[in-house]
């Protein structure tokens, strides 16, 4: 299994490289819609419903997308089913993008050891098409299921009571939790606590809200900001998704810059972290509120002390774009190489 996993670094990029194009479409017009709706909240009727019906279905395939991939790299096309379903189980109870990648690695590992069962040869060509699909399927939904989907629904009842009482406790403090949870798995438990326990804040206590909001729209911002400055530190496409992630960092989509940590996460996640607690905490220092429960630019019209919410912002991407730049090391000739080479077999596969 050591062998299996000694190139993870490996299987995530091939999961990531598939799960971009979900991820751009889905987001870019999910944010489209929502900008030209002119109201921070998803369109809930007419054209630009259905624009943000396309982007929502994007957003949501692409978790399982990244799943099935990271198992395809590990095990080829028996690992896809198990991966896919698995990721979409683990997303379903609050996993998020964290959830996919153990779905896609656990997928990765059962298929590995179902294909070295000897089996009569009257059964070997079915087995990649049908015995081991169905089986690997089954234990890893199960394994999801009993052990990361009870579990998550306990650990963010435990965690939203943790947050209540921590209302009153330092305005440092608190930033710093708040932020942190936001950015660490963006749309994954700890990102869905922080930001409803700030949305049932609003009518007491809307400063809350304008925290969480700014921390929301710091990591794609921040990485696409890296992209354009740091560019030596990023493949091709990532510096192609550090332009969707601009786009869907302005509205409050925070998966935008889901693609940079899935394939990166030890440099990307702290760094993500480190610049959503400081956007959380200048926010609370300088005071604005928000009443919308969104993020990023889209809700500037609701905000109060728009310069304090635009400081908070800036100090959060600014930072994020720093750190990252420090954490990560630049891209080898082998990776641009390895990159040009996907990309040519993609081309011949579509061709054909």
């Amino acid at each position: 299994m050591l062998g299996l996993l000694k190139n993870t670094k490996q299987h995530l990029m091939t999961g990531v490289s598939y799960m971009i194009p979900f991820c751009v479409a889905g987001g870019v017009l999910l944010a489209l819609a929502v900008m030209i709706s002119g109201k921070a909240a998803v369109p809930e009727t007419g054209f630009l419903k259905h624009m943000s019906d396309i982007g929502i279905a994007g957003l949501t395939l692409f978790i399982p997308v990244l799943g099935g991939f990271i198992a395809y790299s590990m095990v080829d096309r028996p690992g896809i089913a198990p991966g896919m379903i698995g990721a979409y189980l683990a997303n379903s109870k609050g996993g998020g993008f964290l959830g996919a990648i153990v779905a896609g690695l656990l997928a990765g590992i059962v298929v590995h050891y179902l294909k070295k069962i000897k089996v009569p040869k009257v059964m070997s060509s079915v087995m990649p098409i049908f015995i081991i699909p169905l089986v690997g399927t089954f234990v890893v939904g199960m394994l999801i299921l009993l052990f990361i989907g009870e579990p998550i629904g306990a650990f963010m009842a435990a965690l939203s009571s943790w947050l209540n009482g921590m209302q009153n406790s330092s305005k440092i403090i608190l930033g710093i939790i708040l932020g942190a949870m936001i950015t660490f798995d963006m749309g994954g438990p700890l990102n869905k606590t922080a930001f409803f326990f700030a949305v049932a804040m609003i009518p007491t206590n809307p400063t809350l809200m304008a925290a969480v909001a700014t921390a929301v729209c710091t990591p794609p911002l921040g990485l696409a900001l890296a992209t354009f400055i740091f560019k030596k530190k990023f493949t091709v496409a990532e510096q192609e998704s550090g332009k969707a992630a601009l786009i869907m960092g302005c509205i409050g989509i925070t998966e935008g810059a889901i693609p940079f940590a899935a394939a990166d996460p030890i440099k990307v996640l702290p760094s993500i972290m480190i610049g959503g607690a400081a956007a959380s905490v200048t926010s609370l220092l300088l005071g604005p509120t928000s009443q919308a429960a969104w993020g990023g630019l889209i809700v500037l019209p609701v905000v109060t002390n728009k310069i304090g919410y635009l400081i908070a912002i800036t100090v959060g991407t600014v930072i994020t774009a720093l750190v990252v730049s420090v954490l990560k090391k630049p891209v080898t000739e082998e990776v641009k190489t390895e990159e040009k080479v996907n990309n040519d077999d993609l081309e011949l596969d579509i061709t054909f």
